[in-house]
């Protein structure tokens, strides 16, 4: 699915690691480790070095565009450019399908942005996300204005996301998360990104 050879940039060095189709890898480390500059060089968002690759087609002979529609970035808090909800949503029925999932009112695509939660504009920019059937996500703590409950029903979609063959790198502070989503776990220090046990690995995921 996504092969990342040798990625470089300001504070990361040789950043090499596959995802495959169906899988979820969080990625840990301590506040300015490069957990965010990590998912922002994969959708080419930051200047870096080293190549990039989704099914085996490098990021370098793709347009910009076209590569951020497979592999995108959903930041903690993402950008909204029109004044109404509805304006960001090119398919506003596919939209409509994963509202209520997310625990949203049908009507919200109607509302305001300024009427919008920190929390509503999370799972808004997830469903935004998902209406594009990327590939690959890349998810900057994509649930951290949430409560729990509503952070698991998030977490659900994201599950079937994952069965219906995407793939996940996930940025969360939360452990029991990334437990819950995760099958391998990436943890950056000193610029040099390294492959963890889980839980799973260690005969505790049951």
């Amino acid at each position: 699915m996504l092969d990342i050879e040798n990625v470089s940039c300001l504070s990361l060095r040789n950043v090499s690691f596959s995802v495959g189709s169906r899988e979820c890898v969080a990625v840990t480390g301590k506040s300015g480790a490069g957990k965010s500059l990590l998912l922002r060089s994969l959708a080419d968002l930051d200047p870096n070095d080293g190549d990039v690759k989704l099914d085996g087609q490098s990021r370098n002979a793709m347009a910009a565009p076209d590569w951020r529609r497979q592999v995108v970035y959903v930041p903690a808090e993402s950008g909204w450019w029109a004044d109404d909800v509805g304006g960001h949503f090119d398919d506003r029925e596919a939209a409509t399908g994963l509202l209520h999932r997310m625990q949203l009112p049908a009507d919200c695509l109607d509302w305001p942005v300024s009427r919008l939660s920190t929390g509503e504009r999370q799972r808004l920019a997830l469903v935004r996300a998902m209406v594009l059937a990327p590939k690959v996500m890349l998810l900057d703590e994509p649930t951290s204005g949430l409560d729990p409950d509503t952070a698991l029903r998030a977490e659900a979609v994201l599950h079937e996301r994952l069965a219906d063959g995407g793939a996940i790198i996930l940025v969360s502070h939360d452990p029991a998360q990334a437990e819950r989503l995760a099958s391998r776990r990436l943890h950056i220090e000193g610029g040099d990104v390294i492959e963890m046990p889980t839980s799973r690995d260690e005969g505790g995921g049951g």
